[in-house]
């Protein structure tokens, strides 16, 4: 995936030097209780997963997750991008950030860039994304995007369920 830049911010690739920052991130109370844990205990631990897993999914697939910074001070407030999951028929818009910038639109400015770059993507007409029903903010920022719900995934227990959400790109 290719770097992008909107008003506020800078979506980059992740490089092992990120490790610090996504082991904060990925062992943050909202990501734990709303993605799952990785098991990311430690910058080294961090640094495998992201040579493992999202360097591994661009290389092969051409998509991964971006480090999403603040482009006046290069901060990470979190990822956002495309995943390709063998299990899904689309590309899956996936995001995460920091507790502290909740609120300030942030993840809507880096989705909106993201669905942008995928809309000049002539092998991409239509993107999903997976929530749990309890997760009021991907919800919300889902339903600004233009997302729809076309089907619950699987029940995760009696009161919760992972739902999927799609995007048209009209490509």
């Amino acid at each position: 995936m290719q770097a992008v830049e909107t008003a506020r911010l800078r979506l980059r690739m992740i490089t092992p030097h990120d490790a610090a920052f996504i082991q904060r991130l990925y062992s943050s109370e909202d990501f734990l209780r709303y993605i799952g844990d990785k098991e990311i205990t430690d910058t080294d631990k961090a640094v495998e997963y992201i040579e493992n897993n999202i360097l591994k999914m661009h290389q092969e697939k051409g998509v991964c997750l971006l480090v999403v910074e603040i482009k006046d001070s290069s901060t990470p407030i979190g990822v956002c991008g495309l995943i390709k999951r063998d299990t899904l028929e689309s590309h899956d818009i996936g995001y995460g950030f920091v507790p502290e910038i909740y609120g300030q639109g942030f993840a809507l400015e880096a989705a909106q860039a993201i669905i942008e770059q995928a809309k000049h993507n002539a092998d991409i007409d239509h993107l999903v994304a997976i929530t749990t029903s309890d997760n009021i903010r991907s919800i919300a920022l889902l339903t600004k995007l233009g997302f729809v719900f076309e089907r619950v995934e699987e029940a995760i227990n009696e009161s919760v369920n992972l739902n999927l959400y799609g995007f048209s790109l009209g490509n």
